[in-house]
């Protein structure tokens, strides 16, 4: 049997009082997951171990069986994985954003969605100006960047920007943890200063501003760690040609480090505007020539949920369900192989926080051949009547996955 999971970043929610008390995902329309919770199963999945922040790094290893508080590393290290750059011994990487600061205050976290283009020229400027033997920026997609540190500690403790929109920036900047670490904090909040110098005064930000965009006017630098140790998902689970599928450098680097090949796809974007239709593709062809396992990774309801626009995510859902799910349903007719199909999000990103939480989210598997329970509709409320209960999140990957 084959198996695709499709994971709908940030997709679960709260009800929402313009949604008429509905979440985003009991308010769109969504036949094809309807159809998938009516001839499945589905339950309640913890994917955020007590303890650790509900990002996006720890939610989706999570997901596929890697219990974080022995293989976790940090979030930079991942990115730098799917980046192609090797992370030697000594070194310490970082996921490292663009960010907008209006007024003293971080306004977003994306340098209002900035392109690769101009991101790029920025990350290389600062890797110029700033760069040494110790220090060396790499540049990735948008606003998501790499910094990477040598004989820095990791004990600090970081604030992800999506977490604190409109808050004064300077309140949230890194601390150390331990004494040993206080000289990493300071190296890296120095940089964070210095980079807003390098960034005012750059042509591609004054562009920006003279047109109305929110300039890249800081870095910000967050989740430190070192190479992680992750066993394979082939060792694992058996799987010998498995892929991972996304438009976020994160997503691929832990389908690196857990075995699977990535598919790029040309559209692919992390916003609502990404090429569905091109991921669904992707993910078909895969699976029709002979990969035995697809993760499928869609962002664009995590950030309408970061905007804090119900009525985008509602959309992105419908986007999800009419334009992946239903021609991946559709398609596993005609495949060599029975296709079990999972899906769900990674964690809730409520529009009225704008930020993650680490409450359950619902999940569906489709199994051919197996028993239905009696839940019809893809939704939070209803997947937690469903037969599988409240489940662990390293428990998750085994029962999808069991022959």
């Amino acid at each position: 049997m084959k198996h695709i999971i499709i994971l709908g970043d940030g997709m679960a929610d709260e009800p929402v009082d313009s949604l008429g008390g509905l979440t985003p995902l009991e308010a769109a329309d969504t036949p094809a997951m309807d159809r998938l919770a009516a001839i499945g199963r589905s339950g309640m999945l913890a994917t955020v171990p007590p303890g650790f922040h509900p990002g996006s790094e720890i939610a989706n290893m999570g997901v596929l069986g890697y219990d974080v508080r022995s293989s976790f590393e940090g979030r930079g290290v991942l990115e730098a994985a799917s980046m192609g750059i090797d992370v030697p011994a000594g070194w310490m990487a970082m996921r490292c954003n663009l960010i907008n600061i209006t007024d003293g205050k971080i306004k977003n976290h994306s340098a209002g969605h900035i392109s690769t283009e101009e991101a790029t020229a920025l990350i290389e400027t600062l890797d110029r100006e700033l760069g040494n033997d110790r220090i060396k920026f790499h540049p990735g997609i948008s606003y998501r960047h790499l910094l990477l540190l040598r004989d820095c500690d990791k004990r600090i403790e970081c604030t992800p920007p999506h977490d604190v929109p409109g808050t004064p920036w300077q309140s949230v900047t890194v601390k150390a943890t331990h004494p040993d670490a206080e000289a990493t904090a300071a190296l890296i909040n120095d940089l964070i200063v210095r980079s807003q110098e390098v960034l005012s005064r750059h042509e591609i930000n004054r562009r920006r501003a003279a047109s109305g965009k929110d300039a890249a006017n800081s870095i910000w630098p967050w989740s430190p760690g070192y190479r992680p140790s992750m066993e394979p998902m082939g060792d694992r689970f058996g799987i010998t040609n498995g892929v991972v599928i996304s438009a976020v450098d994160l997503i691929f680097g832990i389908g690196v480090y857990a075995g699977l090949r990535p598919i790029h796809v040309d559209g692919a974007t992390g916003l609502a505007d990404t090429n569905y239709e091109g991921k669904a593709r992707a993910a078909i062809d895969a699976l029709r020539s002979g990969a035995d396992f697809v993760f499928l990774h869609v962002e664009a309801s995590d950030e309408a949920g970061h905007e804090g626009d119900a009525y985008l995510k509602k959309r992105t859902i419908e986007y999800l369900d009419s334009r992946i799910v239903a021609p991946i349903m559709e398609a596993a007719e005609s495949l060599s192989e029975p296709l079990a199909i999972a899906v769900l999000p990674d964690h809730p990103t409520p529009c009225r926080l704008r930020t993650h939480t680490s409450a359950p989210v619902p999940f569906v598997i489709y199994r051919p051949g197996e028993r239905p329970d009696n839940v019809t509709r893809y939704s939070e409320r209803a997947a937690a009547e469903g037969s599988y209960g409240l489940m662990e999140s390293t428990d998750f990957i085994k029962e999808f996955l069991k022959q």
